[in-house]
């Protein structure tokens, strides 16, 4: 899959499918070649520096270990302060102190933060210097539903200068976008020649992942990005020794019948595969393993299995005693948030309480992962188109009636802004916020980087109200308020017990710690050494779980559990119960490894 790679190449797909992984085994196997490469992060939870073992940031940085290798991470924050200097710096001391500050106060919001990375990706794109110095440049992207806006913003803010008419939009004086224009223009452009680009759909053998990929390659195909190959990453092999043991047998099977299901426009995308690995995917030799898809030792038994891991019962009891509240489940996405996120609202539904199960997630399968109905759960969705068409129709209506043709003209367009979008679903996160004082809402979140920029607004909201309420702001209580209130919300971080997940989800912890948010409790997903697996390659990979799964317990939070990998996708009341801990639910004919 490595040989044949254009100028440029995107890795991207669901969050937690090894993205990063084969990105990076890419760069080395064209550098070895002796290519000259350039690997590029847009994720804002970026591990590329821990996958080589150096330290990387927002400038190009030489892998010294790999001859002809450099790497660049872009800083959504270091980017948006360098993107507020350009636009601020020429305007001080020409404009009065009030339009100064209202200037730059529409330039403090997380849209800005996500236009100015977008600014750094597209000038890689069209950078002649840069693209002379590289035979290659290969992106490891953010997330599914990040990475799509990032590649459709080329367009839609092409398309808002062509049509702006006014002096200032979202993102502050229009004149400071308009010299954006031709670079906006020649990124799509090279987007879209097949000849330069390849988009690279990295999925997991599992059905929910490969349905995603599936959505994203018709989304890229739509926006004229069709040059593009499927990557299944972590298929369990089928062979006599897997064919011998319960858990394995159960494992190849899934997969089997996952690729088999796959969409038909799927289907017939070039293909590679990648078989499940029994190590971490860290330094140069993993990563030479993984591009030659070469074996690696496997354990024959897991020697220290770590005893009595705790169940996801035992946060649900203490959860339940709290009689209502807001349970958010966070992390980088793949790690299962919605499974647990589902799990854990059908259980307290099943106890009797009143619970509403939503998500803030672009790419939601909460109804895939229910199927079907249960008393006492009502399920949703902050869905943004529908959010955005809302608020528009409502600010349309509200301040639109008084204003004349042009006043409306202009209004309209400000609302065409891709900044509508954020604030829309951001009223729709407050409104489910405050449901939580009335019953129990579990919201599963999105992957961590649009997570982060939901809270951020809210911050963003939540500093504007105080200091604009002056004597009433001791009564005020705003969403951050609420969020930052241990009896009314629980934050349920959720990772997989690998170096780089739980990395991110300690940086998760950090940035939430920052925001003034506790993380009430962590949630070890599809866990092997929770299972006591036999298999070599499954027992391999459950020993090094132990140590992160120590960290978690030992230095991270302070109430955990651990949820086994299971044979069979939970999908259902009844599955989820299960996974839950409720030992009554469990199927008659649930595998003896879940």
């Amino acid at each position: 899959m490595f040989s044949d790679l254009p100028k440029f190449v995107f890795f991207t797909g669901k969050g937690g499918v090894g993205k990063t992984s084969l990105a990076c085994a890419a760069a080395v196997t064209l550098a070895d070649a002796g290519e000259r490469v350039l690997l590029v992060s847009t994720d804002p939870a970026s591990n590329v520096g821990q996958v080589f073992g150096v330290r990387i940031g927002a400038h190009v940085t030489a892998i010294e270990a790999v001859a002809g290798l450099s790497a660049l991470e872009i800083d959504p924050e270091a980017a948006a302060a360098a993107y507020r200097a350009r636009i601020l710096d020429p305007i001080r001391g020409k404009l009065p102190e009030k339009a100064l500050k209202a200037v730059e106060e529409q330039l403090s919001g997380a849209c800005t933060t996500e236009i100015a990375a977008f600014d750094e990706f597209t000038a890689l794109l069209t950078d002649a210097d840069v693209i002379a110095a590289y035979d290659h440049i290969l992106f490891d992207t953010a997330p599914t539903g990040h990475t799509i806006r990032l590649l459709k913003l080329p367009g839609a803010w092409s398309g808002f200068l062509e049509a702006g008419a006014g002096d200032a939009s979202c993102l502050g004086p229009l004149a400071g976008l308009e010299k954006q224009r031709t670079r906006y223009r020649a990124a799509v452009d090279s987007l879209s020649d097949a000849s330069l680009t390849r988009l690279i759909l990295v999925a997991r053998p599992r059905a929910s992942a490969l349905a995603e990929a599936a959505r994203t390659s018709g989304e890229l195909a739509a926006i004229g990005i069709a040059n593009q190959r499927l990557a299944i990453n972590g298929v369990m092999p089928q062979d006599a020794e897997s064919a011998r043991d319960p858990l394995a047998a159960a494992l190849a099977a899934r997969d089997a019948a996952a690729i088999a299901g796959m969409d038909a426009a799927l289907a017939r995308l070039p293909q590679s595969r990648f078989s499940l690995r029994p190590e971490n995917l860290v330094g140069l030799a993993a990563l030479r393993r993984l591009a030659a898809d070469a074996p690696a030792a496997a354990s024959a038994s897991l020697r220290d299995r770590m005893p009595d891991l705790p169940p996801l019962a035992t946060l649900v009891d203490e959860i339940a005693r709290a009689g209502k509240g807001l349970v958010m489940t966070m992390g980088k996405g793949g790690v299962g948030k919605t499974t647990i996120a589902a799990a854990v609202a059908v259980e307290l539904a099943a106890r009797g309480h009143d619970v509403l199960l939503t998500t803030t997630d672009p790419a939601a399968h909460l109804t895939q992962t229910m199927a079907g109905a249960l008393p006492n759960l009502t399920v949703g969705r902050i869905d943004p188109a529908v959010e955005t068409a809302r608020y528009r129709q409502s600010v349309l209506e509200t301040r639109g009636a008084a204003l004349d043709d042009a006043g409306r003209a202009m209004l309209e367009e400000d609302l065409r802004s891709p900044c509508t979008e954020e604030i829309a679903v951001f009223q729709a996160f407050s409104r489910m916020i405050r449901e939580a004082s009335r019953h129990f809402v579990v919201m599963d979140t999105a992957p961590t980087g649009h997570t982060l920029l939901l809270l951020d607004a809210t911050g963003s909201y939540h500093r504007d109200i105080m200091r604009h309420s002056g004597a009433g702001a001791a009564h005020m209580v705003t969403p951050m308020m609420r969020l930052q209130d241990p009896e009314l919300t629980r934050v349920l971080i959720v990772t997989l017990a690998e170096t780089t997940p739980v990395l991110e989800a300690a940086r998760l912890q950090d940035d939430l710690r920052r925001a003034g948010i506790e993380p009430w409790a962590w949630v070890v997903n599809a866990s092997l050494a929770a299972t006591g697996a036999r298999h070599p390659l499954l027992a391999a990979r459950a020993e090094t779980e132990l140590a992160e799964i120590a960290t978690v317990r030992d230095s991270l939070s302070k109430r955990f559990a651990a949820v086994p990998m299971l044979a069979e996708d939970p999908v259902g009341a009844a599955r989820l119960r299960a996974l839950a801990g409720s030992a009554s639910a469990a199927p008659a004919d649930e595998p003896a490894c879940a």
